[in-house]
């Protein structure tokens, strides 16, 4: 049982809360004073011995990383988890996987989780795009009670989370927090009073858009440029988001709807999972120096993605040949892609031809590169497990493995502070910021960081 669980388990023993004080106990009735001292001396106890000091942790990167992974805060930004369970549903509308158990198929379960420390993965609520002005707000329904199902059904392992005081009370008895996030606006079908709606639903933030230009904004991997960045509604959006306490999270925007979001939002915003484009030039989905700069000086965070097209550019070349000649194949054969039948195609390929993965150590420079820019405070994780297929990088090909990126950045120099602060604790305050200006809006966010 790691400290921070044994500290949540000693408040509720004592009865209090942290900050609140402990009354007096009641004064003994006159007749025991009076009493002459031998007799109301109460008998001789053994006091009981000090409570022996944690150990010290280890000094070794390869020991340290799972040490520290077992106690910082680690906060994944986005966990397609929902997502890969829809596909896959009884009769009854139920996922037959059941990820409180060891799974055999995907990255996210919660046996997992616990071996590789992660506390809060934020649950993509995955709407494609193909449901813009078509059921997009139910399609979004569907998987918030997905979600709302699983902590019901395991409340002893899950618990949903709608602020960083809730992520950090799961983490005292133990439990793995399931935040939620929505992966494109188009729930929001045009109706502005639907963004305090989903905060009600516990949505706390939202990507604006996904793989085409949505009602409100447009997005990086369509050329149509339809509103040249925010919509009208857009930006009526971005101010309902910042009144009601819903991060703004700017991965899969345009460019154009990046700096139009900064500019206008009045509270720091999130790339919820990106990773940076110095390493990957012309890949859109990645921010560039001046976007990460930008990001930070407003106080935000940029949460590195995991998936290897994001990672190295000429990985992500490899990587296209390698799905161009399964393409090939697959319509020789006279098969769609998605058709069942052509996965026995694409097995017998990637025996031959292994698809080229990057590595646990391009996540780390990307870490370093946004460190390198504005400094330890503006850079998280956002792994887009579950979402990004077999392109994990190799060591950190689900989630038991964030001890192993730990390990690298320990042994580069980075020093436990700044680590505790990647893996969580950047996030939490940024959402922390979010939730105070929603409650208090006359009152700054709060000061950024000074970046580097």
């Amino acid at each position: 049982m790691t400290l921070r669980i044994l500290c949540g388990l000693a408040l509720v023993a004592l009865g209090c809360d942290a900050g609140r004080s402990v009354a007096a106990p009641p004064a003994p009735p006159s007749s025991v004073l009076a009493m002459p001292a031998a007799a109301a001396a109460p008998p001789a106890t053994t006091p009981e011995p000090a409570p022996a000091p944690e150990p010290e942790p280890p000094t070794a990167p390869a020991e340290l990383a799972p040490w520290l992974t077992a106690r910082a805060i680690i906060v994944d930004g986005h966990v397609d988890l929902p997502w890969r369970l829809s596909k896959g549903l009884d009769a009854a509308g139920r996922p037959t996987e059941d990820p409180s158990q060891r799974t055999a198929a995907g990255d996210f379960d919660w046996q997992r989780a616990r071996e590789g420390g992660l506390d809060a993965p934020f649950m993509s609520i995955y709407v494609a795009s193909s449901f813009e002005g078509k059921g997009a707000k139910a399609e979004a329904e569907r998987l918030i009670a997905l979600v709302e199902g699983l902590a019901a059904a395991a409340p002893e392992k899950f618990a949903l989370a709608r602020s960083p005081t809730d992520v950090r009370s799961n983490v005292a008895m133990g439990l793995v927090s399931l935040p939620m996030g929505m992966e494109n606006g188009a729930p929001l079908e045009h109706e502005l009073a639907n963004v305090a709606y989903f905060r009600e639903r516990g949505i706390s933030y939202i990507t604006l858009t996904h793989a085409k230009d949505n009602h409100i904004a447009d997005s990086s991997t369509d050329a149509r440029h339809t509103h040249g960045g925010l919509a009208a509604f857009g930006k009526q959006v971005v101010d309902e988001m910042n009144a009601v306490g819903i991060m703004i999270d700017v991965s899969h925007v345009s460019d154009d709807t990046f700096w139009q979001v900064v500019e206008r939002s009045r509270v720091p915003v999130i790339a919820s999972h990106s990773s940076c484009r110095h390493f990957t030039p012309g890949f859109a989905r990645n921010m560039t120096d001046d976007m990460i700069v930008a990001l930070a000086k407003q106080g935000g965070v940029v949460m590195i993605n995991f998936g290897s097209g994001f990672l190295d550019a000429e990985v992500r070349r490899g990587r296209e040949r390698h799905e161009a000649a399964v393409r090939k194949l697959v319509r020789k054969a006279k098969l769609r892609e998605d058709d069942p039948r052509a996965a026995p195609i694409r097995a017998a390929y990637e025996a031959e031809h292994p698809p080229v993965r990057a590595s646990v150590e391009h996540v780390a420079d990307h870490i370093e590169h946004v460190i390198g820019l504005v400094g330890i405070d503006h850079v998280g994780l956002g792994s887009d497990f579950d979402g990004v297929g077999d392109s994990l990088p190799e060591g950190l090909r689900d989630v038991s493995q964030y001890p192993n990126l730990v390990r690298v950045l320990l042994e580069r120099g980075h020093d436990r502070a700044a680590v505790e602060k990647l893996l969580g604790g950047n996030l939490l305050r940024v959402w922390d910021a979010v939730l105070r200006h929603a409650q208090h809006p006359a009152t700054p966010a709060g000061p950024a960081p000074s970046p580097r």
